[in-house]
């Protein structure tokens, strides 16, 4: 099983462009600042809302992510596109990542 971290934000669309040119340079930084980071998917919904769904390979490798928080700058710079986070959870999958 994997971690699932998933993150409900809004973000006006006049910053549509910004943050999926952002987007790059925050994967970049998980890539390399955080053990056990496996993968995300940003899925945008209506209303200037997007869900960010971001797979760990266990959950204390989730905790330490939030641990860090917005320690590198491609992070910083995407987190500071949103203007709410309306919700986050933490589940487990029960198919494979990538099925």
């Amino acid at each position: 099983m994997t971690t699932v971290e998933i993150t409900r934000f809004r973000a006006p669309a006049e910053r549509t462009d910004a943050l999926l040119a952002a987007r790059p340079a925050m994967l970049g930084d998980f890539q390399a600042d955080r053990a056990g980071f496996l993968g995300a998917r940003l899925i945008r919904l209506e209303a200037g809302e997007w869900l960010d769904i971001v797979f760990w390979a266990s959950p204390e490798d989730f905790a330490e992510s939030r641990r860090r928080g917005g320690n590198r700058p491609g992070i910083q710079a995407f987190f500071a596109l949103i203007d709410e986070v309306i919700s986050s959870e933490e589940g487990t999958t029960t198919d494979p990542v990538g099925a």
